[in-house]
């Protein structure tokens, strides 16, 4: 492996958002530092996994047929 081409990688400490700090090693900062985190990947849904909708499927369904219900493919 080649000398000195990789970045410094040491402790920091990570500050979630209700005030739980832990340490683990990172090239972010300096030795020590302490990284504080405007979101909480304990319960936010991008790495929750969570699917929540803004908009409900049945009112997406309604607004379609209300816009589109008069359609057919029927001819005339």
């Amino acid at each position: 492996m080649k000398q000195n081409i990789h970045p410094d990688y040491h402790f920091i400490k990570v500050q979630l958002t209700d005030g739980t700090v832990f340490e683990t090693r990172s090239t972010w900062g300096k030795e020590g530092d302490t990284m504080k985190l405007d979101i909480d990947p304990r319960v936010h849904p991008a790495w929750t996994g969570g699917r929540s909708q803004l908009v409900d499927a049945g009112g997406m369904v309604a607004r379609f047929n209300k816009r589109f219900g008069g359609l057919s493919l029927k001819g005339k």
